[in-house]
Protein backbone atom coordinates (compact mmCIF):
# COMPACT_ATOMS: atom_id res chain seq x y z
CA UNK A 1 0.00 0.00 0.00
CA UNK A 2 1.34 3.44 -1.23
CA UNK A 3 0.91 5.89 1.77
CA UNK A 4 1.20 9.69 1.39
CA UNK A 5 2.44 11.70 4.14
CA UNK A 6 1.48 15.47 4.10
CA UNK A 7 3.77 17.07 6.70
CA UNK A 8 6.39 20.28 7.21
CA UNK A 9 8.12 18.39 9.23
CA UNK A 10 10.88 17.34 7.84
CA UNK A 11 12.48 15.10 10.52
CA UNK A 12 9.10 13.11 11.39
CA UNK A 13 8.45 12.43 7.39
CA UNK A 14 11.91 10.74 7.27
CA UNK A 15 11.48 9.17 10.96
CA UNK A 16 8.07 7.51 9.64
CA UNK A 17 9.40 6.47 5.74
CA UNK A 18 12.18 4.29 7.30
CA UNK A 19 9.76 2.83 9.63
CA UNK A 20 6.53 2.38 7.45
CA UNK A 21 8.96 1.15 4.92
CA UNK A 22 10.20 -1.53 7.20
CA UNK A 23 6.50 -2.14 7.89
CA UNK A 24 6.41 -3.11 4.10
CA UNK A 25 4.57 0.24 3.14
CA UNK A 26 5.52 2.16 -0.14
CA UNK A 27 5.95 5.78 1.43
CA UNK A 28 5.55 9.42 -0.53
CA UNK A 29 7.15 12.06 1.73
CA UNK A 30 5.14 15.53 0.94
CA UNK A 31 6.05 18.88 2.86
CA UNK A 32 3.60 21.07 0.41
CA UNK A 33 0.23 21.03 0.87
CA UNK A 34 -0.97 21.89 -2.57
CA UNK A 35 1.47 19.45 -3.75
CA UNK A 36 -0.02 16.86 -1.29
CA UNK A 37 -3.20 17.46 -2.55
CA UNK A 38 -2.55 17.04 -6.17
CA UNK A 39 -0.79 13.75 -5.19
CA UNK A 40 -3.71 12.16 -3.26
CA UNK A 41 -5.84 13.56 -6.01
CA UNK A 42 -3.56 12.23 -8.75
CA UNK A 43 -4.28 8.39 -7.65
CA UNK A 44 -0.66 8.13 -6.45
CA UNK A 45 -1.56 7.09 -2.98
CA UNK A 46 -3.92 4.44 -1.32
CA UNK A 47 -3.65 6.59 1.95
CA UNK A 48 -2.90 9.68 3.62
CA UNK A 49 -1.66 10.80 6.42
CA UNK A 50 -1.53 14.25 7.18
CA UNK A 51 -0.88 16.94 9.94
CA UNK A 52 -3.88 19.34 11.10
CA UNK A 53 -1.05 22.24 11.23
CA UNK A 54 0.17 23.04 7.73
CA UNK A 55 2.00 26.54 7.72
CA UNK A 56 1.88 26.48 3.63
CA UNK A 57 -1.60 25.99 3.24
CA UNK A 58 -4.97 25.56 5.57
CA UNK A 59 -4.90 21.87 6.42
CA UNK A 60 -8.66 22.28 7.06
CA UNK A 61 -9.21 23.24 3.62
CA UNK A 62 -6.95 20.40 2.18
CA UNK A 63 -9.06 17.94 4.19
CA UNK A 64 -12.29 19.24 3.04
CA UNK A 65 -11.21 19.26 -0.49
CA UNK A 66 -9.54 15.95 -0.53
CA UNK A 67 -13.00 14.71 1.18
CA UNK A 68 -14.97 16.39 -1.36
CA UNK A 69 -13.40 14.58 -4.31
CA UNK A 70 -11.88 11.48 -2.78
CA UNK A 71 -13.27 8.54 -0.50
CA UNK A 72 -9.43 7.78 0.09
CA UNK A 73 -8.58 6.76 3.98
CA UNK A 74 -7.36 9.54 5.87
CA UNK A 75 -5.71 9.92 9.29
CA UNK A 76 -4.56 13.21 10.75
CA UNK A 77 -2.05 14.03 13.27
CA UNK A 78 -3.16 16.74 15.50
CA UNK A 79 -1.18 18.59 18.40
CA UNK A 80 -1.79 17.00 21.69
CA UNK A 81 -4.42 18.53 23.74
CA UNK A 82 -6.23 20.45 20.79
CA UNK A 83 -9.26 18.32 20.65
CA UNK A 84 -10.73 21.87 18.71
CA UNK A 85 -8.68 20.60 15.71
CA UNK A 86 -9.50 16.78 16.31
CA UNK A 87 -13.30 17.23 16.24
CA UNK A 88 -13.02 19.86 13.04
CA UNK A 89 -10.46 17.19 11.25
CA UNK A 90 -13.26 14.23 11.94
CA UNK A 91 -16.27 16.51 10.91
CA UNK A 92 -14.69 17.79 7.96
CA UNK A 93 -14.13 13.85 6.65
CA UNK A 94 -10.74 12.32 8.44
CA UNK A 95 -11.19 8.37 9.31
CA UNK A 96 -9.34 9.32 12.58
CA UNK A 97 -6.77 11.10 14.39
CA UNK A 98 -3.38 10.91 16.49
CA UNK A 99 -1.61 13.04 18.85
CA UNK A 100 1.71 14.08 18.44
CA UNK A 101 4.12 12.93 19.66
CA UNK A 102 2.84 9.25 19.11
CA UNK A 103 4.68 5.69 19.25
CA UNK A 104 5.13 4.08 15.78
CA UNK A 105 3.68 0.86 16.20
CA UNK A 106 0.16 2.57 17.20
CA UNK A 107 0.07 4.96 13.93
CA UNK A 108 1.09 1.25 12.31
CA UNK A 109 -1.85 -0.54 14.57
CA UNK A 110 -4.62 2.85 13.13
CA UNK A 111 -3.80 2.30 9.35
CA UNK A 112 -4.33 -1.28 8.91
CA UNK A 113 -7.52 -0.25 11.51
CA UNK A 114 -8.62 1.92 8.65
CA UNK A 115 -7.51 -0.48 5.90
CA UNK A 116 -9.38 -3.04 7.20
CA UNK A 117 -12.64 -0.80 6.35
CA UNK A 118 -11.78 0.06 3.40
CA UNK A 119 -11.14 -4.09 2.55
CA UNK A 120 -14.43 -4.69 4.87
CA UNK A 121 -16.44 -1.27 5.30
CA UNK A 122 -19.06 -2.96 7.89
CA UNK A 123 -16.61 -3.53 10.81
CA UNK A 124 -14.01 -5.82 11.97
CA UNK A 125 -16.60 -8.69 12.47
CA UNK A 126 -16.74 -11.94 10.67
CA UNK A 127 -17.82 -11.04 6.67
CA UNK A 128 -21.47 -11.65 5.92
CA UNK A 129 -23.55 -11.71 3.00
CA UNK A 130 -26.82 -10.13 1.76
CA UNK A 131 -28.53 -7.33 2.19
CA UNK A 132 -30.12 -5.66 5.32
CA UNK A 133 -32.91 -3.36 5.31
CA UNK A 134 -33.78 -0.37 8.10
CA UNK A 135 -37.13 1.73 7.22
CA UNK A 136 -36.16 3.50 3.99
CA UNK A 137 -32.31 2.06 3.68
CA UNK A 138 -30.78 -1.02 1.53
CA UNK A 139 -27.68 -1.95 3.18
CA UNK A 140 -25.88 -4.65 0.30
CA UNK A 141 -23.30 -6.08 2.27
CA UNK A 142 -21.65 -7.85 -0.58
CA UNK A 143 -21.21 -4.57 -2.20
CA UNK A 144 -21.09 -2.48 0.94
CA UNK A 145 -22.87 0.13 -0.20
CA UNK A 146 -26.20 1.78 0.88
CA UNK A 147 -29.06 2.97 -0.74
CA UNK A 148 -31.93 5.46 0.68
CA UNK A 149 -34.83 5.78 -1.90
CA UNK A 150 -32.85 4.13 -4.63
CA UNK A 151 -29.74 6.68 -4.54
CA UNK A 152 -26.47 5.79 -3.09
CA UNK A 153 -25.19 7.20 -0.12
CA UNK A 154 -21.69 8.47 -0.08
CA UNK A 155 -20.55 7.14 3.17
CA UNK A 156 -17.27 6.52 4.64
CA UNK A 157 -15.71 3.33 5.82
CA UNK A 158 -16.07 4.17 9.16
CA UNK A 159 -19.74 5.26 8.50
CA UNK A 160 -20.38 2.46 6.74
CA UNK A 161 -18.75 0.23 9.43
CA UNK A 162 -20.83 2.56 12.20
CA UNK A 163 -24.26 1.45 10.26
CA UNK A 164 -23.81 -1.56 10.24
CA UNK A 165 -22.83 -2.52 13.75
CA UNK A 166 -26.16 -0.30 14.53
CA UNK A 167 -28.65 -2.04 12.43
CA UNK A 168 -27.38 -5.57 13.04
CA UNK A 169 -28.38 -4.74 16.53
CA UNK A 170 -31.52 -2.58 15.47
CA UNK A 171 -33.66 -1.00 18.36
CA UNK A 172 -30.74 -2.05 20.80
CA UNK A 173 -28.61 0.22 22.76
CA UNK A 174 -24.99 0.10 21.58
CA UNK A 175 -22.24 1.30 23.74
CA UNK A 176 -19.77 3.62 22.66
CA UNK A 177 -16.58 1.46 23.72
CA UNK A 178 -18.74 -1.57 21.48
CA UNK A 179 -18.43 1.07 18.46
CA UNK A 180 -15.27 2.21 18.70
CA UNK A 181 -13.82 -1.42 18.69
CA UNK A 182 -16.05 -2.54 16.08
CA UNK A 183 -15.36 1.04 13.70
CA UNK A 184 -12.21 2.64 14.86
CA UNK A 185 -10.39 -0.87 15.85
CA UNK A 186 -9.12 0.81 18.80
CA UNK A 187 -10.10 1.74 22.36
CA UNK A 188 -11.83 5.04 23.37
CA UNK A 189 -9.39 7.39 24.80
CA UNK A 190 -10.55 9.63 27.59
CA UNK A 191 -12.56 12.41 26.23
CA UNK A 192 -12.71 11.04 22.65
CA UNK A 193 -15.67 12.39 20.93
CA UNK A 194 -14.29 10.21 17.85
CA UNK A 195 -17.39 8.42 17.34
CA UNK A 196 -19.76 10.98 18.41
CA UNK A 197 -18.30 13.15 15.42
CA UNK A 198 -18.91 10.43 13.11
CA UNK A 199 -22.60 9.40 14.08
CA UNK A 200 -23.28 13.22 13.99
CA UNK A 201 -22.04 12.68 10.00
CA UNK A 202 -23.79 9.97 9.47
CA UNK A 203 -27.28 11.02 10.83
CA UNK A 204 -26.57 14.48 8.15
CA UNK A 205 -26.32 11.80 6.07
CA UNK A 206 -28.66 10.12 6.07
CA UNK A 207 -30.90 12.48 6.93
CA UNK A 208 -34.28 11.76 9.31
CA UNK A 209 -36.64 8.95 8.23
CA UNK A 210 -39.99 8.81 6.79
CA UNK A 211 -42.06 9.75 9.67
CA UNK A 212 -39.37 12.79 10.51
CA UNK A 213 -37.47 11.16 13.05
CA UNK A 214 -33.74 10.60 14.01
CA UNK A 215 -32.56 7.17 12.90
CA UNK A 216 -29.69 7.19 15.42
CA UNK A 217 -30.95 7.80 18.80
CA UNK A 218 -28.71 8.77 21.54
CA UNK A 219 -28.63 7.33 24.88
CA UNK A 220 -26.83 9.47 27.28
CA UNK A 221 -23.93 8.31 28.73
CA UNK A 222 -23.91 4.97 27.27
CA UNK A 223 -24.18 4.69 23.34
CA UNK A 224 -26.55 4.66 20.20
CA UNK A 225 -29.39 3.18 19.04
CA UNK A 226 -31.13 2.70 15.63
CA UNK A 227 -34.60 2.55 16.02
CA UNK A 228 -37.00 0.81 13.81
CA UNK A 229 -39.58 3.97 14.08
Amino acid sequence: MRILIIDDDIELCDLLTEYLTREGYVVLPCHDGRQGLASALADDCDFVIMDIMLPSYNAVDLLRQLRCLSTIPILMLTARGNAADRIVGLEIGADDYLDKPFDPGELVARIRAIQRHGENEFGTQPPTTGTLVADDLLIDIDSRTVSKDNSTVSLTAIECALLHALVKRIDQVVGREILAREALGRKLERFDRSIDVHISSLRRKLGRNANGLERIKTVRSVGYMFSST
